[in-house]
């Protein structure tokens, strides 16, 4: 994570370096007690890990690009791992690895400087073709049409927690 400039996104990074190592139990908690929904894989799938790759050499050479855990993020279902590559204190490039060999992947706002926006999914970003340029042949692209079938499983059960967040995913939804 880039250390930010301003004072208060200086406290924001204070506060999730405080939080960080607990944040994983309290979700989870709060997910179980069903204070927290989330089920499924979030959308923009990227491609397969290409077959002469195991996943974890595929993990390993995203760690060589600049990749790192992601401990704040969502656990989807299969997911065998969630990580990140920071662009400043405000947006991250997110991608999530799962155990068939899928790869989902967007741009957003960073959790630390935009909680609220960004468990809102808001200014969720498609980046596909920068992924698929960064991992050349690392991955096998995913057609349109399981491009377009995993979103519309991902958001038949996404239930928006804001008004602002329903409207972003109307937008998303008029895309597909």
């Amino acid at each position: 994570m880039v250390y930010p400039r301003s004072l208060g996104d200086r406290l924001k990074y204070l506060f999730w370096r405080i939080a960080t190592p607990l944040h994983p139990l309290v979700r989870d908690i709060l997910v179980r007690a069903g204070f927290l929904t989330h089920q499924g894989r979030q959308p923009y799938l990227i491609g397969f890990v290409s077959p002469h790759l195991s996943v974890s050499l595929f993990i390993e050479k995203l760690i060589s690009l600049g990749y790192g855990n992601h401990f704040v993020a969502w656990h989807d279902s299969e997911e065998i791992v969630s990580l990140r590559m920071t662009d400043g204190f405000k947006k991250q490039y997110h991608l999530r690895v799962f155990e068939d060999g899928a790869v989902h992947g967007h741009y957003e706002y960073t959790p630390e400087a935009h909680p609220f926006i960004h468990i809102n999914q808001i200014g969720f970003e498609d980046k596909r073709d920068f992924f698929l340029a960064q991992f050349g042949d690392l991955i096998i692209p995913a057609t349109a049409e399981e491009t377009i079938a995993a979103t519309r499983r991902y958001y038949r059960y996404w239930r928006p927690l804001t008004r602002s967040a329903r409207l972003a995913l109307s937008k998303r939804l008029q895309k597909i």
